[in-house]
């Protein structure tokens, strides 16, 4: 079970997140849309604590803490149950693809460096990637490079894993290839909050869509009724909006 409770985020005078309240149980998958600068990204960086939250409440499995007494035990004990998933990869450029998944293991968990190896080889195989396991960032496609993201993060074993719009720095080409190792791990029932423009995805995958506009929740639901039957005019017009500029979304 994952559990915010009021988180809120301010930069200077701006209220980026204003209060949210958001329940995730496990094996859920959880789609976030809405317009760009509404704090969908700044949500999921704060339950990573990329941003420390100034308000809220966070529940991470056995971990329940008040994220503005949050300490560095608290602090590490959250990035130990959350994986995430960047818009730009963030591999270490100097590292192989092996090395890239294994270090999180070897770093925060302090698995020994030959267990790490073994289970960074076991991630690659079920990647499809095998055989770049030596093979450095700069000689993988912008497909591979996000699959090896996406395999440090399964790697980790985390209670969550956290999606920040992992296509968006993605040519269309290789688009595709990540959507589908995601819906793998959505398949194997593996807990997921992704942020995303690809509402194809959303429909296919999501057990919940969640709708945000402004720093709040604005409306929630399976993807039958969100898309369908949008209960407010503000998610009626987001969808509109977008679903007009994506005609051939991804299915």
């Amino acid at each position: 079970m994952i559990k915010v409770a009021n988180l809120v985020k301010r930069f200077g005078d701006t209220t980026v997140l204003d209060g949210i309240d958001l329940e995730i149980e496990q094996g859920e998958i959880i789609v976030v849309i809405g317009p760009s600068g509404t704090g969908k990204s700044t949500l999921l960086r704060c339950l990573n604590f990329l941003e420390r939250p100034d308000a809220g409440r966070l529940t991470l499995g056995d971990l329940d803490v008040d994220v503005t007494r949050a300490t560095k035990a608290d602090i590490l004990a959250a990035r130990r149950r959350t994986a995430f998933v960047f818009q730009n990869y963030a591999l270490f450029a100097n590292k192989t693809a092996l090395e890239n998944i294994a270090e999180g293991l070897i770093v925060v968990n302090r698995w020994p460096k030959a267990k790490a190896h073994a289970r960074a080889r076991e991630i690659l195989e079920r990647i499809g990637l095998a055989d770049k396991a030596d093979a450095y960032p700069a000689s993988l496609s912008g497909g591979q490079q996000q699959r090896v993201g996406i395999g440090r993060a399964m790697a980790a074993q985390a209670e969550v894993i956290l999606f920040d719009e992992p296509t968006s720095s993605l040519d269309p080409e290789w688009v595709e290839e990540v959507l589908a190792l995601m819906k793998r791990l959505a398949a194997e029932r593996q807990t997921m909050l992704v942020v995303t423009h690809e509402m194809g995805f959303a429909r296919d995958v999501a057990d919940r869509v969640v709708f945000m506009e402004g720093g709040r929740i604005v409306e929630q639901g399976p993807p039958s009724q969100l898309f369908n039957a949008p209960r407010d005019p503000r998610t009626r017009d987001f969808l509109r909006k977008v679903l007009a500029a994506q005609p051939a979304v991804s299915t």
